[in-house]
């Protein structure tokens, strides 16, 4: 089969925007006017200037390519398939459908190739500054004078969505700020959203706004190679400002009926006017997923250039670990995720009868413990590090152009904060955390939801964990948030009970993979009082007996997490005194319970002892599954108030004697009816 002559680079364009039509058309699911219309950017970046090796993705100096965009899939997934990644072309004919390699949005960990997962407008953006201060961090520490082994490029492609989504701007805002040239971004101005024409609701100069945020700028015509590459010449040579290249483009290009239209934006164009494009761009129309062989073997030249690029590479690493051995070293275990031997030997200890102390402080000292052996350990807050507690002392601060500190300053940016550190742990290299009020965890949910989707390495960091921190009042005391965390697939949230569950918890952080969650206290905590290694291993699996019943059977479990326990463990002396057999378990997360074996499960909670209580100064939600229906959840399932942080607790009844009353009651009512 064979086209109308053209010229190598047009029928090489044109076999991305037809694919992509195909696709959309077999699937009748999909956006195939965005992937017509960026088809000649996609092909001049891919082809002329990423350094990419498809038979090898995981290559660690790869340029990193982020379609922001993520509705535009199609142009991904094609650009894979004809480049030489493991992505069959026939897997082009599977979009969409069950258990294919292209699904509707692309999915880190699950398309070769596919660098993080996008689709949620405006966060692969801030993942894409993620990657970019990875490379420079990683080019400051390991970067030496003649010898230079991290130097790549993050390349992305964002559209109107992308820019009108608040995170964004945030992270835009970040990036200008710390000057992170390395980062360079097509903005696909194509005018056109679902609703119809982008002037019905965004209309600025996002030229003038990214070059108040610090970008540098370029405007091209997205059909003009030329221009492309003059523009990406242009960015790459702007070492100390990011780059926004505003792309004209027309959404759908070659339809005859539906090209610059909304119709095109989220649906099929339909197999008439896919023919009739077909035509118009001088190919067989009714030919479907057709491939030229010419066009196959230009884009396959990806792959012997990158084998060469890779090898090139693994010639001046083989210099530079000559050169500098341990440096060498160091670089291999940063991107592999080593951890030294023994290394849980560095967090701090704390004994029963030490000062109270809050869980946020705690943390901090665990944190401080573990940067000392763990130089990929970095991290900040959104403006909030002496409130967290999250400052990593004596090793410096990320600023404009200054790349060798460890302490991130994210602003008041939750939005950016946790998008950016979805990329640092995605990128590689690093074990990043960010840190603000748990009240505020509701800015940043989309960017928890995705690292629990790609299962990154992230680390969240939510201190002022209830209503305990008293005088902010409702608008900062968090009710709904740990339940609406726990309902979040793949994120593991701890919530300890006093320093020693704390340091554990960032035990877990270092030795499992996958996203954690920390709700740490503000007020001081007693450190409890049990072995140290039975306070820790017992955090480590999510839940263990604190104080038991001695040896017989307990009437009645007290549960409960963070700061509550210690109100479990005074209810406990009462309820005892009075011949009431109770055990308290110290609950800190549900997701590493409930990973447990059934027998240690069952032996923690015995399912023969119905009279449970449970106590969390947060939302009763969820706690049914526990406590049965024959126990009782003691919460707030209200908003809190402005009061000294004991005086709310108190009045919301978070006492001990409160606890041990409920206990009474819901015993008694086990008794009456036979359980």
């Amino acid at each position: 089969m064979t086209v109308a002559p053209t010229s190598l680079d047009e029928l090489c364009i044109n076999t991305i925007r037809t694919l992509s039509m195909d696709a959309v058309q077999k699937a009748n699911s999909g956006h195939p006017g965005t992937p017509m219309g960026l088809a000649p950017v996609a092909y001049t970046l891919w082809t002329r200037f990423m350094h990419h090796n498809p038979a090898n993705p995981h290559w660690a100096d790869r340029d990193r390519f982020v379609l922001s965009a993520g509705h535009a899939s199609m142009l991904l997934y094609s650009l894979l398939a004809l480049t030489g990644y493991d992505l069959d072309l026939k897997e082009l004919q599977d979009f969409r459908q069950w258990q294919s390699r292209t699904p509707g949005h692309p999915e880190y960990g699950h398309t070769p190739g596919v660098e993080v997962t996008t689709g949620p407008l405006g966060q692969g953006f801030g993942m894409a500054v993620g990657f970019a201060l990875a490379e420079h961090l990683l080019a400051a520490r390991f970067n030496k004078p003649g010898h230079t082994i991290v130097d790549h490029y993050v390349y992305g492609i964002c559209s109107d969505g992308d820019l009108m989504e608040g995170v964004s701007a945030e992270a835009a805002s970040v990036a200008g700020f710390l000057g992170l040239g390395k980062l360079i971004f097509f903005y696909d101005d194509n005018n056109i959203s679902i609703e119809g024409s982008t002037n019905l609701a965004f209309t600025e100069n996002v030229g003038q706004r990214f070059e108040a945020y610090g970008w540098h700028i370029a405007r091209i015509d997205g059909n003009d190679l030329d221009g492309i590459s003059a523009a990406l010449e242009e960015a790459r040579a702007e070492t100390r400002r990011p780059s926004l290249i505003i792309t004209k483009t027309t959404i759908a290009y070659g339809s005859p009926n539906k090209a610059g239209t909304a119709a095109a934006h989220g649906s099929p164009l339909g197999e008439e006017e896919v023919e009739l494009t077909k035509e118009r761009l001088g190919w067989p129309p009714e030919a479907k997923f057709f491939v030229p062989d010419e066009a196959l073997a230009e884009f396959r030249r990806c792959l012997d250039a990158g084998k060469q690029l890779e090898s090139e590479w693994d010639a001046r690493f083989a210099s530079y670990a000559e050169a500098f051995p341990e440096d060498a070293a160091a670089f291999r275990s940063a991107i592999a995720g080593d951890r030294p031997s023994g290394w849980e030997d560095i967090l701090p200890k704390f004994a029963p009868g030490d000062n109270a102390v809050s869980t946020r402080v705690a943390g901090g000292k665990a944190l401080n413990a573990l940067a000392s052996i763990f130089p990929a350990l970095v991290g900040g807050a959104a403006d909030l590090a002496p409130s967290t507690e999250t400052l990593l002392k004596d090793y410096g601060s990320v600023g404009p152009h200054e790349y060798g500190g460890r302490n991130l300053h994210f602003g008041v940016r939750e939005h950016a904060m946790g998008a950016i550190t979805n990329g640092l742990a995605i990128h590689g290299g690093f074990i990043p955390y960010c840190a603000t009020f748990l009240i505020f965890s509701d800015y940043m949910r989309a960017s928890i939801r995705l690292a629990s989707l790609m299962q990154s390495h992230s680390t969240f960091i939510f201190t002022h964990d209830s209503i305990g921190l008293g005088e902010d009042g409702p608008t900062h005391q968090p009710i709904e948030h740990l339940a609406s965390l726990r309902a979040m697939p793949g994120l593991r949230l701890i919530r300890p009970a006093d320093a020693n569950e704390t340091a554990a918890a960032w035990a877990v952080v270092i030795s499992t993979s996958g996203p954690t969650a920390m709700a740490l206290s503000r007020q001081n905590l007693p450190i409890l009082d049990a072995p140290h290694d039975v306070v820790f291993e017992g955090t480590k699996r999510g839940a263990y007996v604190l104080a038991d019943a001695g040896n017989s059977q307990p009437d009645v479990i007290l549960m409960a997490t963070g700061s509550e326990v210690q109100l479990a463990v005074a209810a406990r002396a009462t309820l005892e005194d009075e011949g009431i057999a109770t055990r308290v378990v110290s609950m800190p997360s549900w997701e590493l319970f409930a990973a447990q074996p059934q027998a240690y499960r069952d032996e923690i909670l015995p399912p023969a002892v119905r009279a449970r209580v449970s106590v969390e100064a947060a939302s009763t939600f969820g706690w049914e599954r526990y406590v049965g229906d024959a126990g009782v959840a003691i919460g707030v399932d209200h908003f809190g108030a402005s009061a000294p942080g004991g005086t709310v607790m108190e009045k919301f009844g978070f006492t001990a004697e409160n606890v041990a009353q409920h206990a009474r009651d819901v015993l008694a009512r086990c008794r009456e009816g036979g359980h």
